[in-house]
């Protein structure tokens, strides 16, 4: 497997365990604690940061929202027990629809 999935991969083992952790010990552990409303309040508030860097045309800066972005909704995800996995399955189910399609058979 490549490092960089690997290193996502570490990331939810360690992100399972935060749930576990003092909130006073960890920021994850704090998110928690908070509720799975709030850490979507906070999915939101990268994802509008996301956005500003490319309105700014800063790669760079795109990176690293993108990176906190990524953070934040695998923490959401854990919260609701879920992972990347069930994301990932989502994704496979849906290859080879059009995007248009797919849309439309949402109900």
């Amino acid at each position: 497997m490549d490092q960089k999935w690997k290193t996502l991969e570490q990331l939810e083992a360690l992100l399972a365990d935060r749930k576990k952790a003092d909130p006073a010990s960890s920021y994850v552990a704090k998110l928690y604690a908070k509720g799975d409303k709030k850490i979507a309040q906070k999915v939101g508030e990268e994802a509008v940061e996301t956005a500003m860097a490319v309105a700014a045309d800063d790669n760079n800066e795109l990176i690293k929202e993108s990176a906190d972005l990524l953070f934040h909704l695998m923490v959401l995800l854990e919260a609701r027990d879920l992972g990347l996995a069930d994301v990932a399955e989502e994704l496979a189910r849906r290859e080879g629809l059009s995007g248009l399609t797919e849309k439309a058979n949402r109900p």
